[in-house]
Parts: C-alpha cells; sequence; structure tokens
C-alpha cells in the first residue's frame, strides 16, 4: 500500500481578492468605478459642482503603471482649444478575506491644451490639478 499526501495550504495564507467597484469622493469630486456591470463593461461616474457625466466600455481608458492603475475619461473635448480629461489613480488592493476596504488615493483632471493656429500650440501643453480622494474599494459581483 502506497501512501499520497495531498499538500496542505498554510493556515496564514490568504486568498487574492481584488475589488470591482470603487467609490470615492472628498468636498469638490464624486467617483464611482465598476471594472464590470450586468452588461459586461466597465463603468465610470464623475459628478463635480458643475455636471454628473456617466461613462461606459471603451469611453474609459485604463493603464497599468508602477504606481497603480490609471482609469482615463474625457470630460470636455472641443475642436478648437482642446479637452480636459480626469484620471483616477487606483493602487493596488488586496481584499483578502474581507469584501472591502479603505482607500486613499488622487485624481487628475489634466488641461489639454491645443489651438488651430499653429504658433499657438508651442510651450507646455498640459496642466494638472491633483485632488485627494477617499472611499472604499469592494468586492461586487455583478
Amino acid at each position: 500500500m502506497t501512501l499520497t499526501t495531498i499538500p496542505v495550504m498554510p493556515s496564514h495564507a490568504q486568498e487574492t481578492k481584488i475589488p470591482t467597484l470603487y467609490q470615492l469622493q472628498n468636498q469638490q469630486i464624486k467617483v464611482t468605478y465598476s471594472t464590470t456591470s450586468l452588461t459586461g463593461q466597465p463603468r465610470l461616474d464623475y459628478q463635480d459642482k458643475k455636471q454628473t457625466l456617466h461613462f461606459v466600455g471603451d469611453q474609459i481608458r485604463t493603464t497599468d503603471t508602477e504606481i497603480g492603475k490609471l482609469v482615463t475619461v474625457t470630460i470636455t473635448k472641443t475642436v478648437d482649444t482642446g479637452s480636459v480629461t480626469f484620471s483616477l489613480l487606483l493602487p493596488a488592493v488586496n481584499l483578502g478575506q474581507n469584501n472591502e476596504a479603505r482607500i486613499e488615493t488622487k485624481g487628475i483632471t489634466t488641461v489639454n491644451l491645443f489651438s488651430t493656429i499653429p504658433a499657438f500650440n508651442q510651450g507646455q501643453r498640459q496642466t494638472y490639478t491633483v485632488t485627494p480622494l477617499v472611499g472604499t474599494a469592494k468586492a461586487v459581483f455583478f
């Protein structure tokens, strides 16, 4: 008779659970971002004191960087003066055995300057406003 041993995970090992829903805000901005939805597409809701905007699918651009994931949407775009984007910097979060964690991060509003007159397209073309945000990262199943 041969005995077979079955490897057992150490009790200190935890599962990796990544958030699917982020709810972040401060006094100026409120942002809700979900990596998926009932339709399978990501969603981002952006609200400031002037406007409430909803983005879905390919309107949301994500980029993995060394400092976290950047989630970017275009807030305004004009033909002759440029655009304004909002980027949410999402830190790596492992929820472990929890379904929710408090996080602190930054929102970055970028003004991208453009002119139809080529001589005006010189010098610094982008300016940034960095906004601290706090809230929660949650594991939600759609």
